[in-house]
């Protein structure tokens, strides 16, 4: 059964972005900054590798990925440690996805609620709205992080959070994701998913997740669903 939020007779009533890859353009000076760290722990990956291999993915569970399957010995603060690297780096190279700051006024103008569901902590994602001017569109109060609940994606509990606090129904939510992992982690949820990847690239199909290419379609398909459902745009 499709959620509530894209069916004729449904109602959309919160948007929830995560942001890198879709509001912050972050994943590959992330990725390759990590790909340097773990270069120097032993790993052979190069900085084109890591931006596949580890965009989306929290650090606690890059840290088992690194030691079960690549035998590396990393220390036990080595996501803390590489948490406070990635504020410093995002102070100074955080860019926006292009188009991102004129969608998230559009939506607004659209009169449909918005929030922010990271894998991010909340103050690199303050690092981040900061650099880039996103913060005079994102208050704090918009900002759920899933690695602040320690909790990170597949698991659903920062969209969980972010449909409570809004006071709506999860099915009446719609999630914007980048990555299989924060798909996953919409769908667990019961709430539907658009995932931004290139429409050439392959993804996992469900009920409930639609596909773009470019962030500038995202509006135009939130507009054809409130059309369907009878509101005006």
């Amino acid at each position: 059964m499709l959620p509530a939020c894209i069916r004729p007779d449904g109602h959309l009533r919160l948007i929830i972005f995560d942001c890198d890859g879709v509001l912050i353009d972050s994943e590959g000076p992330s990725c390759r900054m990590l790909a340097r760290e773990l270069r120097k722990a032993g790993l052979e990956i190069s900085d084109d590798e890591a931006v596949g291999r580890f965009a989306g993915k929290a650090l606690t569970a890059l840290k088992e990925e690194m030691q079960d399957q690549a035998g590396l010995t990393l220390p036990a603060d080595w996501p803390t440690r590489m948490q406070h690297a990635l504020v410093e780096l995002m102070q100074s190279e955080a860019e926006t996805i292009e188009g991102a700051a004129t969608m998230l006024r559009e939506i607004a103008a659209l009169g449909i609620p918005y929030r922010i569901g990271s894998n991010s902590s909340k103050l690199e994602m303050d690092a981040k709205f900061g650099r880039t001017g996103l913060d005079a569109l994102i208050t704090p109060q918009q900002i759920h992080s899933a690695r602040d609940m320690g909790r990170p994606k597949p698991d659903p509990a920062v969209y969980l959070s972010a449909a409570k606090s809004q006071g709506v129904n999860p099915q009446d939510c719609l999630v914007l994701e980048d990555t299989e992992t924060g798909a996953g982690a919409a769908h667990a949820a019961g709430m539907a998913c658009v995932l931004l990847r290139p429409l050439d690239l392959p993804a996992t199909s469900w009920p409930g997740l639609l596909r773009i290419g470019h962030l500038g379609e995202f509006v135009p398909l939130v507009k054809r669903i409130l059309r369907s459902q009878g509101h005006g745009t």
